[in-house]
């Protein structure tokens, strides 16, 4: 790479933390010795700022996130948004009703916190992914009756920044199939936003303009830099978009398959200290 790097974007699971959600010591030294260099170190995740890891989260030489897969870039500085780029409510719900005929779990980001109806998050367990997803719906969905009702009753909120669902998690295949249906509606019905999925048997909505490059470009923008002094670690395909557009783009060696095509660089794996040893090799040898 030419240049200084200004910003180091890193996705989270997968990527930045091991398989066991941990920000390892080595990687946690690496981005402080980045930041002490003039680097911005801004994660960059599916979920809103409150929902990151209080490890990452609390970092003290992190200001900028770039959450919701694009949707918003969050400036914990100020607690406001510096980007915001959401799916128009009565979109949401048009999605809401799609999904409604299909076998799947669905709930939503609104106003950095997520909403679900009830009775879907009492059998989430039946498709979560794994104990870590399931966690993570239990703490951070607020049940509600039915969804499109509160989001209609409360419409003067605003517009959603996510719609994420799950298929069963008991017949893989059957998931697949499901979800790959289900994404060519989307597709089909509606055009202003973007599918993509951070585990298999998952997708996640956001609005067409919304995705994790687009946002990096907005924030080096912002910051006065451009794309050329950006680093990005990432994983899977909602990580596709800032790997591609970043000045280095670097795939974990447990990367999917399209990412580690569109990467500059392959880094040791997640449970390698391997966005360390990215960082070290890029900014700091010889």
């Amino acid at each position: 790479m030419n240049g200084a790097i200004g910003i180091i974007a890193l996705d989270l699971d997968g990527t930045l933390l091991t398989s066991d959600k941990r920000l390892s010591g080595r990687n946690r030294a690496a981005l402080a010795r980045a930041a002490a260099a003039g680097a911005h170190i801004v994660p960059t995740t599916g979920r809103f700022f409150d929902m990151m890891p209080a490890e990452v989260r609390d970092l003290e030489f992190v200001r900028y996130a770039i959450t919701v897969n694009g949707a918003e870039v969050f400036d914990r500085a100020t607690g406001e948004a510096v980007v915001r780029e959401e799916i128009p409510l009565a979109d949401a719900l048009g999605l809401m009703e799609l999904l409604d005929r299909h076998d799947v779990v669905y709930d939503c980001y609104r106003g950095g916190w997520g909403w679900m109806t009830g009775a879907l998050r009492d059998k989430a367990a039946g498709y979560a992914t794994d104990e870590h997803y399931l966690s993570m719906i239990r703490e951070f969905r607020r049940p509600v009756p039915e969804l499109k009702a509160h989001l209609r009753a409360t419409a003067a909120e605003g517009d959603v920044q996510k719609v994420m669902l799950f298929a069963r998690n008991d017949d893989r295949a059957a998931a697949v199939g499901e979800l790959r249906g289900v994404a060519g509606e989307i597709a089909a019905q509606f055009p202003g936003v973007k599918v993509t999925s951070s585990t298999w048997n998952n997708l996640e909505i956001n609005a067409a303009a919304a995705d994790k490059g687009g946002a990096l470009r907005r924030l080096a923008g912002l910051l006065g830099m451009t794309l050329a002094e950006c680093m990005a670690f990432g994983d899977g395909m909602n990580d596709l978009s800032m790997v591609k557009a970043a000045g280095l783009g670097v795939a974990m060696a447990n990367a999917c398959e399209e990412v580690k095509r569109a990467a500059k660089w392959i880094a040791p794996s997640n449970d390698d200290d391997g966005v360390a040893k990215g960082v070290e090799k890029w900014m700091f040898s010889e």
